[in-house]
């Protein structure tokens, strides 16, 4: 039987991001280059590269994702995705600044992240130091 569409379900650590039932194609990014999905292509499994992934319905035309590293699982009509972070934009330039803004507040937390855990090296050091005095 020939299928017309296929399953995505693109999903981080955390929650799914997307799970649609209606893709017409699927392209993705690998260290060795783009790859483009559909329906009836054969069975695959790849590594994706941090990229842009673009999947196009009927309804909503072609959607764009910024993904992070990693894996991509075709079987039959359904296609898995599973990566550490994925951002999602109507066009590019939408998801351009969506890519700034999350790298931005990523930022932020590594900074604070940085400040805490000098704070506890600095006062295990102190700790440790009293107790080889004491």
């Amino acid at each position: 039987m020939v299928a017309s569409s296929m399953s995505l379900r693109i999903q981080v650590p955390f929650k799914i991001v997307v799970q649609r039932d209606d893709v017409l194609r699927i392209v993705a990014d690998t260290d060795d280059g783009a790859f483009g999905l559909l329906p009836n292509r054969r069975d695959c499994v790849a590594a994706l590269a941090p990229g842009i992934l673009l999947y196009q319905t009927a309804t909503d035309g072609e959607v764009c994702l910024a993904v992070n590293e990693g894996v991509l699982v075709k079987t039959g009509n359904c296609v898995r995705v599973s990566v550490r972070n994925a951002i999602e934009g109507r066009d590019l330039d939408q998801l351009r600044a969506a890519v700034e803004r999350e790298f931005r507040e990523l930022d932020e937390q590594e900074r604070t992240l940085r400040s805490v855990l000098a704070k506890l090296e600095s006062g295990f050091i102190r700790r440790y130091a009293r107790l080889l005095h004491d």
